[in-house]
């Protein structure tokens, strides 16, 4: 359960870098539907499903890492 817990950067960090990429060309990034979210007055661009597959990429790694 803790590696959960700390594979939600990794997945949170690729999901933050690799939806700046796609949103930033004006793309929506097909499939995985990157959208401008606002948070706190600050822009940036997010994926939930790139967001979900990040951190269970990052949680079998750990996992393995065990």
């Amino acid at each position: 359960m803790i590696s959960l817990f700390k594979a939600l950067i990794p997945g949170a960090i690729l999901t933050w870098i690799v939806s700046l990429f796609i949103g930033s060309s004006g793309s929506r990034g097909g499939f995985l539907n990157v959208h401008q979210v606002t948070l706190a007055g600050y822009d940036f661009y997010w994926s939930w499903l790139l967001f979900l597959v990040g951190t269970g990429l990052a949680w079998a790694l750990l996992l393995m890492m065990d």
